[in-house]
């Protein structure tokens, strides 16, 4: 099949979207399939278009569907998608009754879908081809935090935990990801001046950032919304245990037992959770074990079957 990805990622090659589209596209190109990646559609031939955010995709999505009624669209869902835009802008609405496909990329996100459109859904889990191991750093108990610095990331939680852990020195807390606002990066360099533990490292290449991620002692994930976070698959295939705020997101990656969830928001139980991680070996070694759990649900096999078996259902 020809099959046109469309993702509003643009130019920035770091973006969520953009790695599962070019993952997505050397998947559907090792089954045998053509495929093209861009951020619109222009009329170009194809016979399915896959659309990432069903908000800022659907334009694309309408004039396909307009163009070729007949042919399959498949709309792949975003943290933004699920768990704001659906209930807010009818362009994403749009877009999901339009699909032929629904995508979502853990099993809690069919939950925040309309009844009539959970039988057309399928659930991917995104994946990490990592050949790192987890040998963290021994000078220091490394936390890292990784992800571009806005406000759906919830950015500082792990820094104003550190302000409820006077006695632990011993912490390094790294913060990896660009700042997408001038606000964000004036916060993160006024955290750096007033936390000697707090180092903001900006967008670094996605080898670094694998590197620095293997070699810390814990993830933090305080996202207030998340549709599957690829930072998650990646700890799961490192070994890197987690500590997540308790959103549908995360614990559909995690799972409902997973030990290492705090409230949202609330940096003092995200402090405790590190204390316990950091001084409590039995603890550590549970949620090192609950990540290590879920490693193959996280494996590029196991999304290419499932990217190649969702085509197959058109023929």
């Amino acid at each position: 099949m020809n099959i046109q990805i469309i993702t509003p990622a643009g130019a920035d090659k770091r973006s969520g979207n953009q790695h599962t589209a070019q993952r997505w596209r050397d998947f559907l190109r090792s089954g045998g399939h053509r495929v093209t990646v861009s951020a619109s559609w222009d009329g170009a031939p194809a016979d399915v278009l896959i659309a990432l955010h069903a908000r800022k995709s659907s334009a694309a999505v309408k004039q396909f569907h307009r163009a070729h009624p007949e042919r399959p669209v498949i709309v792949v869902l975003t943290g933004t998608d699920l768990y704001r835009d659906i209930k807010t802008h009818a362009t994403a609405r749009h877009s999901m009754e339009l699909a032929s496909r629904l995508v979502v990329l853990q099993p809690a996100g069919v939950r925040e879908l309309a009844p009539h459109l959970r039988a057309k859904t399928r659930v991917i889990y995104q994946s990490a081809a990592t050949r790192a191991r987890h040998q963290p750093v021994r000078k220091h108990f490394r936390i890292a935090v990784v992800g571009h610095l806005r406000n759906e990331k919830d950015p500082f939680r792990a820094a104003l935990a550190l302000g409820h852990l006077p006695g632990f020195e011993n912490i390094e807390l790294l913060q990896l990801g660009a700042a997408l606002s001038a606000d964000m990066a004036r916060t993160a360099r006024r955290w750096m001046g007033d936390e000697p533990r707090y180092h903001w490292l900006g967008s670094k290449p996605h080898a670094e950032t694998l590197r620095r991620m293997a070699t810390s002692h814990l993830l933090v994930v305080s996202s207030v919304m998340e549709g599957g976070a690829n930072v998650i698959c990646e700890a799961g295939r490192l070994g890197l245990p987690v500590l997540a705020s308790h959103i549908s997101g995360n614990v559909g990656m995690l799972g409902a037992g997973y030990p290492g969830y705090y409230p949202l928001g609330d940096d003092e139980a995200l402090a405790r959770l590190i204390a316990r991680a950091a001084g409590d070996r039995t603890f550590y070694k549970k949620i090192k074990q609950a990540v290590q759990a879920r490693r193959p649900l996280f494996a590029p096999a196991a999304e290419r079957r499932g990217v190649l078996a969702l085509l197959r259902e058109f023929g």
